[in-house]
């Protein structure tokens, strides 16, 4: 007898990819779709479109449903049982939002299986492009949810995050602002995590209370949507969103659709799908004190938080793992790229080097300190490079050893100060790893 099998799905910007795992954890199949490669008929760049004003961003909906039909077919030429699929959850790329259309209910519900779900779909959409992430068009509705509500600080104290572009509750403020007979024509909005839960339960899935955190329109105190922050942006909201759910919760058991094409199990149960920010804290299995730094192009830090404060930089999330507690997310926007320029000019382009300059020097870096951004940063909202001696005063130069540690002392601090202003606490117990 076959083992029983669990697959996790990743609805990520540029591509889809599925892992499955066996009860043991062991990594059985995993397999991916690139979107600019794989569908060239959808014309993306790194997944997306930019428009013209360089500020829209957005993703063809049928693309996602094509990739998932795309990845499925290829697993079913490959053997893959999926008949002893037990359970499948995953993630989406955070704030994207997907609008369906009046009707599509029915057509998602009783999908025919000899069909392509991306052909039974094809008329559901009242967006045929959605918003994502990387837009940046909505600082008037930014504005306005602030203002709505009695400030920056005040939204953040309901929802996590101040108003941020990216975020979807701007984004149907956008639409409905701009475009109000799509948004009369739209039954349900999902964010991209409910979007695909809803592909694999041939029915609406509920918002998730973490990936439903960084909309800019969910109490985090009490797990419901702010009245205040709906009719701020748009009319009848609360009935086009639904009531959102913990993260963890079972939603049912999977489509018809997927019994009838692929073979899986009618026993086979879809848990809810989270933003993949969420995902990250989970997958890394992060506990309460735990910090956890991802070193790229932009550097991010999560941590489990259990008395959160929010502030005017960094967001505030619902804990995908545990309702009652909390996440904090940082982003900073010089990151790699800051760390290679100044490894290119202090160290001769090797990170061997820039290492041994690093351990030449003490920690404290005898009271010299920099803060480097090369472009415009996040946290916090600052340009430009400032170095200052044990003095305190500001100097142009530091010696090429100096320049390394006052770099990653520099924001290796800055991420302790903006996590502690969010309400995280540095105890004696804890080690740096």
């Amino acid at each position: 007898m076959a083992a029983p099998s669990f697959l996790g799905w990743d609805f990520s910007t540029q591509q889809l990819k599925v892992i499955a795992i066996d009860e043991h954890l062991r990594v059985i199949y995993e397999d991916n779709v690139n979107f600019d490669k794989d569908l060239p008929e959808f014309k993306t760049q790194g997944g997306a479109h930019v428009h013209g004003d360089r500020l829209t961003v957005t993703s063809p909906v049928l693309m996602w449903v094509k990739a998932l039909d795309m990845i499925l077919e290829k697993m079913k030429s490959s053997g893959f049982n999926f008949s002893q699929v037990r359970a499948l959850s995953g993630a989406g790329q955070q704030h994207g939002s997907v609008y369906w259309k009046k009707g599509s209910i029915q057509i998602l519900k009783n999908a025919s299986p000899k069909l392509p779900l991306h052909q039974a779909l094809k008329a559901c959409f009242a967006i045929s492009d959605s918003p994502i992430w990387m837009d940046s068009s909505t600082a008037s509705q930014c504005s306005a949810l602030e203002n709505a509500v009695g400030g920056a600080q005040r939204l953040a104290n309901i929802t996590g995050s101040r108003a941020y572009e990216r975020f979807t509750g701007n984004q149907i403020a956008k639409i409905y602002n701009q475009n109000p007979e799509v948004y009369a024509q739209t039954e349900r909005i999902s964010l991209v995590s409910s979007f695909a839960a809803s592909l694999f339960l041939g029915a609406y899935a509920p918002i998730d209370y973490s990936d439903g955190s960084g909309m800019n329109l969910l109490q985090i105190w009490d797990k419901s949507w702010s009245a205040s922050c709906l009719d701020a942006c748009a009319p009848e909201l609360v009935e086009k969103l639904g009531n959102p759910v913990p993260s963890h919760s079972v939603l049912g058991s999977i489509s018809p659709y997927y019994i009838q094409r692929y073979g899986f199990s009618p026993d086979c149960k879809i848990v809810a799908f989270t933003g993949d920010n969420p995902a990250s804290l989970a997958g890394m299995r992060l506990e309460e004190g735990d910090i956890a730094i991802s070193l790229g192009t932009s550097d991010t830090l999560f941590l489990w938080i259990q008395e959160p404060t929010p502030a005017l930089e960094g967001h505030i999330l619902c804990n995908p793992v545990d309702s009652q507690t909390y996440m904090a997310l940082l982003c900073f926007k010089n990151g790699s790229l800051m760390r290679e320029r100044i490894r290119n000019e202090c160290a001769s382009g090797s990170w061997d080097e820039f290492s041994k300059a690093l351990s030449s020097t003490v920690a404290g870096n005898n009271g010299n300190l920099g803060f480097y951004f090369d472009v415009m940063e996040i946290t916090p909202e600052a340009v430009g490079v400032h170095r200052f001696n044990s003095d305190n005063q500001k100097v142009l130069n530091f010696p090429k050893e100096v320049e390394i540690r006052a770099l990653i002392e520099g924001q290796f601090m800055a991420k302790r100060i903006h996590a502690e202003k969010l309400g995280y606490k540095v105890t004696y117990s804890q080690q740096l790893g």
